[in-house]
């Protein structure tokens, strides 16, 4: 469309358009027959004199022009002033043309204004593309300025924040993203990664939320920003202690049950009446030494707590007796960490509880029994039981001795650290003892 209210001019402008290979679809003289014309045709492009003998001018009709009909407006004018050029830069126009210009220059004026609007106009679609789906995506997503103020809100983020879209936009997030510090936390807003914060809500609700913080790119000179995006983790943290809830039965059920075992055992053999306590004492004190994770150390315990469950199948005469035991006792005796395992084997337990009471008799030179393992072969957990096994019995009193004392015991451990027993637990043992004045009661 041309609009051009000389009709030599407009004539002129007609046959250079029409050379140049475009179609004219209408040439209109005033304001008001351009829009008029727009209803009834939709050109790609309008070629607007600035000044027009009509109320409405080419500058007051360009911007309508654009916004309401979405066709982008290349100026013509014999002004060139100041002032026409700032009214003119308002209207954000697709081009300018001075009078007098070339085919050629008219030509490069269009197709430059045809391009613009074709990558505003598939920009424009693209913001509206986003604009649904963060809309409609299930996470809370904030938009900030530069100045921390919010320039977005998606209807996740306004029903967690209790915030509408008007009241939001434009305020500072402080006021509408009001967030306290989860307990036992080093959160903090501005770090990356996702994070743990309880948000208040505008009616004083508190809601657990998972956010992370994302920067923006600048926009229009207007400085980067920033965008918030967060979820309602209620939910999670419902299951969560309900896990936590059901895991502390477990263990408590778990440690009421091992106890069980511990006394019937103790039961048939009252002259060890508390060992597997006790050594589930020291035990605990060497991974805990050793820095050994809090899970391991828990098994290790438990494990200690009825590493000789085996002895159940053995003869109550046997280990009451209070002679010293023949061969072929011994070889009885020797039977229960097999028998241990037997019986455990086929218990989920968190940890391998059943193989660490198979081989805590084995020794790293693999004179041990009943497997006769070697070093590697061990496991760590039954390593550290062995040597609080031998420190237990040897300081304590047994049917057919009398105790050795914890001198005599630890002079074991120390003669045969790095041989018998594993260097880094024997270490840790004598350590306990030596510089923490360790004690079984």
């Amino acid at each position: 469309m041309i609009v051009e209210d000389e009709n030599l001019v407009a004539r002129d402008l007609h046959n250079m358009v029409r050379t140049l290979g475009y179609e004219v679809t209408d040439v209109v003289q005033t304001g008001e027959a351009v829009l008029n014309s727009l209803n009834r045709k939709k050109p790609d492009l309008v070629l607007m004199d600035i000044v027009l003998k009509s109320n409405l001018d080419g500058i007051s009709v360009a911007g309508v022009i654009w916004e309401e009909y979405g066709i982008p407006v290349v100026y013509i004018t014999s002004f060139a002033d100041d002032l026409t050029f700032e009214r003119a830069k308002l209207t954000e126009p697709f081009g300018y043309l001075i009078k007098p210009f070339e085919e050629r220059e008219l030509e490069l004026t269009i197709e430059t204004a045809l391009y613009k609007a074709r990558m505003q106009l598939l920009l424009k679609e693209k913001e509206q593309w986003l604009s649904t789906i963060l809309r409609s995506i299930g996470e809370g997503i904030i938009v900030l300025n530069a100045e921390d103020r919010i320039s977005f809100i998606n209807p996740i983020a306004q029903k967690i924040t209790g915030w509408t879209e008007k009241e939001a936009l434009g305020q500072a997030v402080k006021q509408v993203f009001q967030i306290k510090e989860v307990s036992n936390s080093i959160n903090n807003l501005e770090s990356p990664g996702l994070h743990e914060f309880i948000l208040v809500s505008k009616h004083g609700l508190e809601v657990p939320i998972e956010q992370t913080v994302a920067p923006m790119p600048e926009e229009k000179g207007l400085g980067p920003g920033q965008v918030i995006v967060f979820r309602d983790i209620s939910a999670r943290k419902k299951v969560e202690k309900e896990l936590q809830e059901s895991w502390a039965r477990l263990q408590r059920a778990l440690q009421g049950t091992i106890q069980a075992i511990s006394i019937t055992i103790e039961m048939r053999d009252p002259y060890t009446a508390g060992h597997q306590r006790r050594v589930a004492r020291l035990a605990e004190a060497i991974a805990r030494k050793m820095n050994l994770p809090g899970t391991q150390v828990e098994g290790i315990r438990f494990a200690a707590e009825i590493h000789d469950i085996g002895k159940i199948y053995v003869p109550a005469e046997i280990l009451s007796k209070p002679t010293k035991l023949t061969e072929l006792e011994y070889t009885i005796i020797k039977t229960h960490p097999q028998a241990g395992y037997e019986i455990l084997k086929n218990i989920e337990f968190p940890w391998p509880i059943a193989q660490i009471v198979l081989q805590h008799h084995e020794r790293i030179d693999g004179s041990g029994y009943p497997n006769a393992l070697k070093d590697g072969e061990i496991l760590l957990e039954a390593r550290i039981l062995s040597v609080a096994d031998v420190v237990e019995a040897m300081s304590s009193h047994r049917p057919y001795r009398p105790s050795f004392g914890i001198d005599k015991a630890l002079e074991e451990i120390r003669a045969n650290r790095g041989t018998l027993y594993d260097s880094d637990v024997a270490t840790a043992c004598l350590k306990l003892f030596s510089d923490e004045k360790f004690s079984f009661e």
